[in-house]
């Protein structure tokens, strides 16, 4: 157990540093895929759907296979881990990556994302499954109770905003419109609000190192990229929403 704790601290730790360096050195630049990917020719790309899928997949199968071949799980850990991390990343493998209509993904993005899902898939698995340790009534808590409802409600919130983004355009548009609806009334990147809450919700429901280190990664990677893209709509709308805010409902 002492080892197995030595090894999870040591990639939540990790994680954490890697999500303040990216956020140090993405400050003023985004990772080049989507609507922020250059225009080099040189650079060889993926298609969109299946790069999102084969990218996503590590973090849905690594944690199934460690739940196949390691005896006696933790059972509340099996149930954190079936109920809300594997069925964030079931979503992301067979839904959304099959619906997306976006621009092809350059190869070493959709690389990079499968060493991160794969890592992460381990990182959450084996501590939930073989590390945690919940007492008998850890399923009354009210960190278990209020961090499973925002998981869902941040999922519910992201379901609902890629949706909204999947149809601003009809298919063949190229051009960029702007998102109503839902919380994009409020903020331009309400797909990564609801992600960055379903995250936090699962740290507090796990109550862990691991967690909440995912948590701070994904608020580190995917909230400046809510910025660039308000700041995008900007500066390509004229008559864009003055009081909308960029990630964070009338604050930012």
């Amino acid at each position: 157990m002492h080892c197995c704790g030595d090894l999870i601290n040591c990639l939540s730790c990790g994680m954490i540093l890697a999500a303040l360096g990216y956020l140090v050195w993405h400050n003023k630049c985004q990772s080049s895929y989507g609507r922020h990917i250059g225009p080099s020719p040189l650079v060889r790309t993926v298609p969109a759907r299946l790069a999102w899928f084969l990218q996503e997949m590590p973090a849905l199968l690594v944690p199934l296979l460690l739940l196949l071949i390691q005896h006696k799980p933790s059972s509340m850990g099996r149930h954190l881990l079936l109920g809300t991390f594997c069925t964030h990343y079931f979503q992301r493998t067979f839904v959304y990556s099959l619906l997306i209509r976006g621009q092809p993904v350059p190869l070493s993005v959709m690389v990079a994302a499968g060493f991160f899902c794969s890592v992460n898939g381990f990182l959450q698995g084996h501590y939930l499954l073989h590390c945690a340790q919940f007492d008998d009534g850890w399923s009354a808590d009210y960190r278990f109770k209020s961090g499973l409802v925002l998981f869902y409600l941040g999922m519910a919130i992201n379901v609902h905003s890629d949706y909204i983004l999947r149809n601003l355009r009809k298919p063949g548009e190229v051009l960029y419109k702007i998102p109503t609806g839902g919380l994009f009334e409020y903020v331009s990147g309400a797909n990564y609000l609801g992600e960055i809450v379903e995250w936090f919700g699962y740290a507090i429901a796990t109550w862990s190192l691991p967690a909440l280190s995912f948590a701070m990664f994904s608020l580190c990677f995917i909230g400046p990229r809510a910025y660039h893209h308000h700041r995008f709509y900007h500066e390509k709308f004229k008559d864009y929403p003055r009081l909308r805010k960029a990630l964070i409902p009338f604050i930012f």
